[in-house]
């Protein structure tokens, strides 16, 4: 535990660095909490997956809202290398202050292949002292911050008015007991319980937020893979378009529950489905409301689906008798021509089985 001690900017109005240094004490005093892992990270693809497991259990706790960008969460990465075979680390480099996984792969990336050429190049400055670097996004390397202070220099001494604490293991069992579920258990949970795919499982469990959007339009009624189906490609697909977080959907999950349901009983298709969820995302109407409204309801009618067909064959003669010659790509261009005539409203299976049986 720890307190933020403000930062240090350097620009100038050139664009240049180092012109000139301000200091930023916005951030002074707030409390922080420094997670250090042992040294066994292997490359930066698994870097970034810790920092993602991390930042996922951190959202679940509610403890960080895990915004890297504005400095809730950020990475200080220490790189040292070693030859094959060398059991001791060779000199780190530690970057500091990294605000994307994005960016701790480029910077991890980039601070290996350095030090790799430093011992390659200049081995008599690859036992030299331990450094601290700064991440230069814009030019995609890492630039020299200090060398690395030993422990006196940092001049420590003790707090005559923090007194020892020892937490019994009585209170470390009661707060893992108070703990709510987990990602890792709520992943395998969402796997076991609704019969997702391991890939739409870690995407939902990423966020608390989402896991539990989830699982309340699952719980009005819908069915667990077209949920997460709408979920990770049609509502993310809109919230990310507006730069906004599930907890500021304007759609609530039972709406999307409601919406399925409609597709399920056949009152709409798959394809109106899209244009009525757009609807909804942007009105806040339910779904039969915007049906109603637009006139979207799905024509399940056979004769009238039949009527469109024939009406379709009879203008294009030329083209079933290539269908009938072996063409059956001309399927497709039947079933367009008749969605196009009926605004994309008829039952799909219903116009499907009644064109098969009239060009055969």
């Amino acid at each position: 535990m720890e307190e933020d001690a403000g930062k240090n900017i350097h620009e100038s109005a050139s664009g240049a660095k180092g012109d000139y240094s301000f200091v930023d004490l916005n951030r002074a005093g707030i409390p922080l909490m420094e997670i250090v892992s042992e040294p066994d990270i292997r490359s930066p693809k698994e870097a970034v997956e810790y920092m993602k497991k991390l930042r996922a259990i951190l959202l679940c706790l509610g403890v960080c809202d895990g915004n890297m960008e504005q400095g809730s969460l950020r990475c200080d990465a220490n790189v040292s290398i070693r030859p094959v075979g060398q059991k001791e680390l060779g000199t780190r480099a530690e970057v500091k202050n990294i605000n994307s996984f994005k960016f701790v792969e480029k910077a991890l990336e980039y601070e290996i292949k350095r030090q790799q050429k430093v011992k390659d190049v200049e081995p008599q400055l690859a036992g030299s002292t331990a450094s601290t670097r700064l991440w230069d996004a814009v030019t995609g390397t890492t630039q020299s911050m200090r060398s690395k202070e030993e422990a006196h220099d940092y001049r420590y001494f003790p707090e005559p008015d923090l007194v020892p604490i020892t937490v019994e293991q009585k209170q470390i069992d009661e707060i893992k007991a108070s703990l709510p579920e987990l990602p890792d258990v709520k992943r395998k949970r969402f796997v076991s319980e609704y019969g997702l795919p391991e890939y739409d499982a870690d995407l939902l469990t990423s966020e608390k937020a989402v896991a539990d959007w989830y699982e309340k339009a699952v719980k009005a009624g819908g069915q667990p893979k077209a949920v997460s189906n709408w979920i990770m490609v049609e509502l993310m697909k809109l919230l990310n378009e507006e730069n906004k977080s599930i907890e500021d959907c304007p759609l609530k999950p039972e709406q999307l529950a409601g919406m399925l349901k409609l597709i399920d009983n056949g009152t709409i298709s798959g394809k109106i489905a899209k244009t009525v969820f757009e609807d909804m995302y942007r009105s806040g109407k339910n779904a039969d409301t915007v049906v109603s409204e637009k006139g979207l309801l799905q024509i399940s009618d056979e004769e009238a689906i039949e009527k469109v067909i024939d009406e379709i064959l009879a203008k294009n003669r030329k083209e079933i008798e290539r269908y009938k010659a072996g063409e059956e790509k001309l399927f497709g261009f039947f079933v367009g021509q008749a969605m196009k005539a009926t605004k994309g409203k008829a039952n799909p299976q219903m116009l499907n089985d009644i064109l098969k049986r009239k060009l055969q």
